[in-house]
């Protein structure tokens, strides 16, 4: 019975020691947890950071993140932080805890640290922070959003986020009002004019157009009303696009407007269609449209405002589905933000309230009519000015004539000159003096000799010798605009934006084939396709979902930028990307982060990593790369496991 009683006393005694040392240290651990609490909890009340701090790392360090009203509190301190180092502790909190939960945090506390992060000039952090508020299906207020945006576009990075964040707001807006409309609720609060009107502008500065023609989409989904400042901005993306069907279209609602403010802003809208109509070669429309804005009324502040109701324009096509229509509003013009047009348009100016062609608009219609030999028509043209616009012909008719002559063209110039006193037009002395100057100078005595005959017969002889001498010393830039017009005249540029409007109505009818056979005829005669041919092509691909199809697209657009002819376009890698992570293309996918980065374009590793999270969440999850059945397998993980590891997402998924 002893040593048994001695084994029972021997356990005893152990069994009561290590539990005591547990207990002891349990108490000891509790007690430095609840001592770090209470040191993080005062320093907090302070105000201190430095304290605060220093306690919530030793507390994470040792047991783990603290109470989450704790966090909230460290998270809110760190907010008020001027310094960029304080402020990514802040995010760095944020994103521990998402990671741990994504419903403990506070959404008007994120609201807050993405507004401090946003004006830190930290887009970002300040847009991962917007983000966990919209995937917890919340909408900031208007007035947070607008602050959010306005601070976003001043940078190049904030403008490529600030356009993906509001196609992801409108996203949760969207199907907000379809839940509510479900439970008969009153509708979710969408985003402003402003907000739309700022991505916009960064689309236009950066060349965002494939986002544009969404942010456009999604004015008409969402129900934005378009005013002055959206249409301008709408108009110079149809410009970079060479959608020039859909200017005219707009062009109906804003010719009867008068407003001098609206017109100081529409000329741009002007100026957008008449650049067009040059470098599609329409002569006809570019002279119709100068004598249009001639006949414009001039800009009266007591404009009438039967036009300010709402219109509906038609974008695309009526018959094809891509089609859409926006709601516009010509005559409202937010006075918070205006387009910056100073030193914009070059083609249309405002001169004492009424919109004129520009020096350079003649030069390139005097270059137009010139170079197709439609001598007569350029004449009828300044006739027309004459009789049907009250223009004085004559200061005109001095000009284009000295333009044509510094060009070495006075046969030109003699033509213009008969054809205009033929028409009855009255000219000058001046205008005869500087054509016979020229013949002179160029010893052409028999021209010389018809000349003055005609001076003679016009009853000019006994003109003022010193006004005409002094005219004729009077340089016109008029010919100066016209020599860096026929420098840079670019052959076969007109046949390229009449091949992609080809091939954009093919893409808009979903008639891909079609589209290709353009392409194709584009390749064979030896004419380089832009950017846009390839955005057209990209967009109908995409919509179709015809992954393979943009794999083989890419090999022709990476062969354009490698050959130089093309440059790295973000929009273009960004919209090829998430095709090819839709598509499960994975090694396209790590080629075209790699041309991303080679080029300095910004890589958005949260919006890719959603979009992988999306459609290949389960994607190889248990699977190791020496189970891979063959070599293409094998590969394929090595290419998932590299953007996983780019992006952030834990192998735990």
């Amino acid at each position: 019975m002893k040593p048994c009683y001695n084994m029972i006393l021997q356990w005893s005694v152990q069994h009561f020691s290590t539990s005591l040392h547990e207990t002891i240290q349990w108490e000891c651990l509790s007690s430095s947890s609840e001592t770090l609490s209470k040191k993080l909890e005062v320093a907090l009340k302070d105000d201190n950071v430095d304290e605060a701090w220093e306690a919530f790392s030793s507390f994470r360090r040792l047991y783990g993140l603290p109470k989450l009203q704790l966090v909230n509190r460290m998270v809110l301190l760190l907010s008020y932080s001027s310094s960029h180092q304080w402020l990514q502790k802040a995010y760095d909190i944020t994103l521990m805890v998402y990671k741990e939960n994504p419903n403990y945090l506070d959404c008007s506390l994120l609201t807050k640290l993405a507004l401090t992060l946003v004006r830190a000039q930290m887009p970002i952090p300040a847009s991962t922070s917007l983000r966990i508020i919209l995937e917890n299906a919340k909408l900031p207020s208007l007035d947070i959003l607008s602050t959010l945006f306005l601070h976003l576009v001043k940078t190049e990075v904030g403008s490529y986020l600030a356009i993906d964040l509001l196609i992801e707001t409108c996203e949760l807006f969207l199907y907000k009002v379809t839940e509510r409309k479900k439970a008969k609720k009153v509708g979710a609060i969408k985003p402003s004019v402003n907000v739309f009107n700022l991505v916009l502008d960064s689309c236009v500065r950066y060349g965002c157009t494939l986002k544009a023609q969404e942010i456009i989409r999604l004015m008409s989904s969402v129900g934005i009303v378009a005013d002055a400042n959206s249409i301008i901005l709408i108009a110079r993306i149809f410009q970079m696009t060479g959608q020039r069907g859909e200017l005219k279209r707009l062009k109906e609602y804003i010719d009867c407007i008068s407003s001098p403010s609206l017109s100081r802003q529409y000329r741009q809208f002007y100026d957008c269609l008449l650049s067009l109509h040059f470098i599609y070669g329409d002569i006809d429309a570019a002279t119709e449209l100068v004598l249009d804005l001639y006949r414009r009324p001039k800009s009266n502040k007591f404009f009438n405002n039967e036009f300010q109701k709402h219109c509906l324009v038609q974008i695309g096509s009526s018959n094809l589905k891509s089609g859409f229509k926006v709601i516009i509003e010509p005559t409202k013009l937010d006075n918070d933000f205006l387009i910056d047009v100073q030193g914009s348009p070059e083609l249309v100016l405002l001169s004492d309230g009424k919109l004129v062609p520009s020096e350079k608009a003649f030069a390139k219609l005097i270059n137009a009519f010139v170079r197709e030999r439609m001598i007569g028509e350029l004449c009828h043209f300044m006739t027309t000015l004459h009789k049907e616009v009250d223009f004085k012909v004559n200061g005109l008719c001095f000009n284009v004539m000295g333009a044509c002559i510094q060009m070495g063209w006075s046969d030109v110039a003699h033509d213009i000159l008969d054809d205009l006193e033929s028409a009855g037009v009255p000219l000058e002395a001046n205008t005869y003096a500087l054509l016979l100057q020229a013949y002179c100078e160029d010893n052409k005595l028999e021209e010389s000799k018809k000349l003055s005959k005609q001076i003679e017969k016009a009853g000019l002889l006994g003109t003022d010798d010193d006004a005409t001498s002094t005219s004729l010393e009077t340089k016109s830039h008029l010919g100066e605009f016209l020599e860096k017009e026929i420098q840079k005249e670019h052959v076969g540029s007109q046949l390229i934006y009449d091949l992609n409007n080809s091939i954009l109505f093919f893409c808009q009818a979903n008639m891909v084939e079609d589209a290709m056979r353009t392409f194709r005829r584009m390749r064979k005669r030896n004419i380089r396709p832009t950017m846009q041919t390839f955005k057209f092509l990209l967009d109908c691909y995409s919509s179709l979902q015809s992954y393979r199809a943009i794999t083989i697209l890419w090999g022709e657009i990476k062969r354009e930028m490698e050959d130089k002819d093309l440059a790295a376009d973000r929009d273009l890698l960004d919209y090829l990307l998430l095709n090819f992570l839709k598509g499960g293309y994975f090694e396209r996918v790590m080629e075209i982060i790699s041309y991303m980065s080679k080029h300095n374009n910004f890589v958005d590793k949260w919006k890719y990593k959603r979009e992988y999270m999306k459609f290949h969440k389960n994607l190889y999850r248990n699977l190791k790369v020496s189970e891979a059945k063959t070599e293409a397998q094998s590969k394929r993980l090595e290419h998932v496991r590299a953007f996983r590891v780019l992006v952030g997402i834990n192998q735990r998924y």
